[in-house]
């Protein structure tokens, strides 16, 4: 798994990762995890600070944590197993009249901060809500020991997930007394904006609008826009990027592609500290992977590592001083593999293959279930198709589906299938939902598969220049860009016209 360890860190957000980037981008994603649950308890223990109250004083007595028990299969009354669900409430700032913020948790660990602190915390607190939060089936602490097994995976779906949420309305409008008359809007970011967007869409009558951020709700087997937003980053100056870093990393590029057909992989291995010798294709393209990953990971988070930025990146891209592109590459990866705190990168297929398969429960283990998702549902495999890619052509759609075919025995024939399917069954780009707002960055890579422009009077799209995956959804910053704060505005106020609807059509009945 890489030699980056993160003790005792609780991860806030979950957020989308290629499946078929190579390992080194996990890490990454950790690593930026790891940030956004820094600033979270930052935000958190400023606000309440702001209350005159501390995390130690009197906050606890208003968060509720605690286990739902859920159904394994909302849509079989004969099959009786059920599986612990986690869930966190807030009260801290509602008002007994006031709305209830469902906070949707993806493919991650549910962390206390998610009820704490957050754009949806700061709107909780402008409208008096009650916050809640519901961690995803299968991810973090809510599945069974066996839940892991391929026989269980099955019950890892959207529309499992969904009925999840269901169940969830229904225990907290007991648990808290609620009634017809509270308004519900929910929240979501990445997957989990997908999943705020389709609840709005399956349950009209229950959640009442939907916020859904960085929200890739178009399924898509053969991901080349996701490539094409890299590159654009990569060039662009306004984030660190130039166009001559992005001729840089093509060139470096090819030059690897070179060797790799050459079969000079002991070369390769050395220059960019492989973990085991490669063994062989599936080995050069997990490389190529991983390599690609020292670059589409500062693009898709747009700076939120302070050491590891669009800028940081393209800087031994452009150091003239350190030789042709391909050694410029070399230096490039020696530094984020120090960022990473790794020695080397694991570059074995074959091992990265036998991890998927294990079915232990361990920590905040995520990469199998995700997979699995990605192979029964939404597909998102990157591939370098598109023109403007920089990074290889060596990797290719069929080397993913037949990761799929290895670890899950899902032919590529089940997982186009399975896309359309997914597409079919929630509308793609056109979910043609009420009272839900899309809001994205356009650094965002994920962003060319979510709603960009206004469907209808109420399924609205906001454009976010110059922000990338999830920002808006972060607490508040001094330090945000104008693009940024404006959006944020608009947020509140689309929030506040729901609510100011819903409660003249209160008065009505």
């Amino acid at each position: 798994m890489g030699a980056l360890q993160l003790p005792g860190v609780v991860l806030v957000l979950a957020l989308l990762f290629p499946v078929d980037a190579g390992k080194n981008f996990w890490l990454f994603r950790q690593h930026i995890l790891q940030q956004r649950e820094k600033q979270a308890a930052e935000d958190a223990s400023g606000r309440l600070q702001l209350l005159g109250q501390g995390l130690d004083a009197g906050v606890w007595s208003h968060l509720d944590n605690g286990i739902l028990q859920q159904p394994l299969d909302h849509f079989s009354w004969q099959d009786r197993r059920t599986f612990n669900q986690r869930f966190r409430a807030n009260r801290l700032f509602w008002h007994p009249h006031g709305p209830i913020f469902l906070y949707i948790e993806g493919e991650g660990t549910l962390s206390d901060y998610s009820v704490l602190s957050g754009h949806h915390v700061e709107m909780a607190r402008k409208y008096g809500a009650l916050v809640v939060a519901l961690e995803h089936r299968f991810y973090g602490a809510s599945l069974n020991p066996d839940g892991l097994e391929d026989h269980n995976l099955r019950f890892l779906t959207s529309q499992q997930a969904l009925a999840d949420l269901l169940s969830f309305h229904r225990f907290i409008t007991q648990k808290y007394g609620l009634m017809p008359s509270h308004t519900w809007i929910c929240f979501g970011g990445s997957y989990a904006g997908s999943l705020a967007a389709w609840l709005r869409l399956k349950y009209p009558h229950l959640i009442f609008a939907a916020v859904a951020s960085s929200a890739p709700v178009r399924a898509q087997l053969d991901f080349t826009g996701y490539v094409k937003v890299v590159a654009a980053g990569l060039s662009n100056p306004m984030i660190g990027g130039s166009q001559e870093c992005l001729g840089a990393v093509a060139e470096a590029f090819s030059a690897v592609d070179s060797l790799v057909r050459a079969g000079q992989l002991a070369r390769l291995a050395r220059d960019f500290r492989s973990c085991r010798a490669l063994q062989g294709p599936d080995d050069s393209m997990e490389l190529l992977g991983n390599l690609a990953d020292i670059f589409m990971g500062p693009v898709q988070y747009n700076a939120e590592s302070p050491l590891w930025t669009v800028a940081h990146a393209c800087g031994p891209m452009t150091d003239r001083s350190k030789g042709p592109a391909y050694q410029r590459l070399v230096a490039a990866n020696d530094m984020y593999l120090a960022l990473l705190d790794a020695q080397c990168t694991q570059n074995s297929y074959a091992a990265e293959v036998e991890e998927l398969r294990r079915t232990r429960v361990a920590g905040s283990r995520m990469e199998r279930q995700w997979l699995f998702q990605t192979c029964t549902e939404f597909g998102y495999y990157l591939t370098c198709e598109d023109p403007a890619c920089p990074f290889s052509r060596l990797p290719n759609l069929t080397a993913s589906l037949w990761t799929c075919l290895r670890v899950f025995n899902v032919s590529p024939r089940s997982v186009q299938e399975a896309v359309a399917f997914t597409n079919d069954y929630y509308g793609a780009e056109h979910p043609r939902a009420s009272r839900v707002l899309f809001v994205n960055g356009d650094v965002d890579p994920w962003h060319v598969l979510s709603v960009l422009q206004n469907q209808t009077r109420s399924e609205r799209a906001i454009l976010i220049s110059g922000t990338a995956h999830c920002a808006d959804m972060l607490a508040s910053m001094p330090s945000d860009p104008l693009p940024l704060v404006r959006a944020r505005e608009q947020i509140v106020a689309q929030v506040g016209e729901w609510l100011e609807l819903a409660r003249k059509r209160q008065q009505e009945t």
